[in-house]
């Protein structure tokens, strides 16, 4: 069950958390410095940790459920990955530490794009499997 279209939205979740953070930067700060992902704990372990459950959710396609579950575990934790980016960016003082936003703090929007369309299609098969079990 690899060559289902979830293992391809999940791979492309698990590509861009986890190899996406380290060429395009978060922000610019305000000597003219890319601050990436790397450089901030907190997000390089967010960042990681969705990559890992994606990963994690492509290998366990025997477990639909589960895979399902993982996959909104996955989706709230770049959710508030998202909500950590629009804090540090509206709540610190005008040209402290955020002076220009990078492209990286889009990252997790594509991510529960992909995410998303993964679940979808999870509970796609689950229908059909339960569709087909109704027959028997």
């Amino acid at each position: 069950m690899l060559q289902r279209i979830q293992t391809i939205y999940l791979f492309l979740a698990a590509i861009i958390s986890g190899g996406l953070i380290f060429l395009l930067s978060l922000w610019k700060n305000s000597t003219g410095q890319h601050i990436y992902a790397e450089d901030q704990l907190m997000i390089l372990v967010m960042f990681l940790a969705s990559a890992a459950l994606s990963l994690v959710s492509i290998f366990i396609f025997k477990n639909r459920k589960l895979q399902f579950v993982l996959g909104r575990i996955n989706i709230l934790l770049n959710f508030f990955l998202l909500g950590v980016f629009v804090y540090w960016s509206l709540s610190l003082p005008g040209e402290m530490d955020i002076s220009e936003k990078g492209i990286g703090m889009f990252l997790p929007i594509i991510s529960i794009v992909f995410l998303v369309l993964a679940n979808k299609a999870i509970k796609k098969d689950e229908d059909l499997v339960k569709s087909v079990d109704r027959l028997r």
